[in-house]
């Protein structure tokens, strides 16, 4: 179920859909996000001409990234620089590089953060992210499948619906990510997370499950990526990484952004045990965090002596 609403920036789903497009309509997608504004007030032909391409990829290039046309990407792109002028001073330029000092660090992260926040909020599917709080709120478990980066999110979420008394595991090692999947069934959920959408193991993970019967849901920053082929759901994100990529920064928090909207809705499907099921969890660590008084000072405890 690939959202492609044509009120989501186009510079978002150009970046989303990127991998999936041919050679020739990557080099089209390369001119129309490095100046998006100059593409806006520029022919076709113009665009052709610097993409190296005809104006028939240019065409087909618009429709797979669903515009329609040319005439209909220049309108959309206009749009586009038009909202985001208001923010162009935040814009820091994203890259990081090594003559920046750390306050330069700092912005340059912030920034890249916020924005990834931001464009997630824009374009994800409210329509789609209510049904997969249906589908979790019903299921009789949930397991969430992720490596590297991921697999903290998936962890997240785990913890999240176990806080509320919801039956949950979080796997990132492929064995038994697998072994997992091969157990659920009708009434189950399984949910992979991938930035990508590429990642052998999740994707492995989530055929699996849905082999034998579970709802499958795929949380990922590219809708068309293999990942959604053996997804029931598709919930994306719309974070850019650049040069610290490994660091997987700006795709955690978006992934986590998606996350606490889904635990949010899943919360308030079952608010009286949720809402009993938080105060019990918060009483049970309690006495496992110091006591402070207002001045940050740490209160001296009770010995009952």
């Amino acid at each position: 179920m690939v959202d492609e609403r044509s009120e989501s920036s186009p510079l978002v789903r150009i970046r989303s859909l990127l991998p999936g497009l041919a050679r020739a309509e990557q080099r089209v997608a390369k001119v129309v996000l490095d100046n998006p504004a100059s593409v806006a007030r520029r022919s076709i032909t113009e665009v052709a001409d610097a993409a190296g391409t005809s104006e028939t990829t240019v065409t087909r290039f618009c429709k797979a990234i669903g515009v329609g046309g040319y005439p209909e990407l220049r309108i959309a792109l206009a749009a586009d620089t038009a909202r985001t002028e208001a923010r162009a001073e935040r814009d820091l330029g994203g890259e990081i590089g090594p003559e920046d000092d750390l306050a330069q660090v700092v912005r340059k992260v912030t920034f890249a953060d916020a924005r990834a926040v931001e464009e997630t909020a824009d374009q994800l599917d409210v329509a789609t992210l209510q049904q997969v709080v249906d589908v979790i709120a019903a299921a009789g478990r949930v397991d969430v499948y992720g490596v590297a980066a991921s697999a903290f999110v998936a962890l997240d979420l785990q913890q999240k619906l176990h806080r509320i008394g919801r039956v949950s595991f979080a796997w990132n090692d492929t064995h038994i990510m697998l072994t997992s999947a091969a157990v659920l069934g009708s009434g189950d959920v399984a949910v992979g997370i991938s930035h990508t959408g590429a990642t052998t193991d999740t994707v492995e993970a989530l055929r699996t499950a849905r082999q034998h019967g579970a709802t499958t849901v795929a949380l990922t920053n590219f809708p068309r990526s293999p990942i959604t082929e053996v997804a029931d759901f598709v919930l994306t994100t719309a974070a850019r990484e650049t040069t610290f990529r490994s660091g997987a920064m700006a795709s955690r928090i978006a992934q986590l952004t998606v996350i606490d909207c889904l635990f949010i809705g899943v919360a308030q499907r079952h608010l009286p045990t949720a809402m009993g099921a938080l105060e019990a969890t918060r009483d049970a660590v309690g006495p496992h965090r110091l006591e402070t008084r207002p001045d940050g000072r740490r209160k001296t405890r009770e010995t009952g002596k």
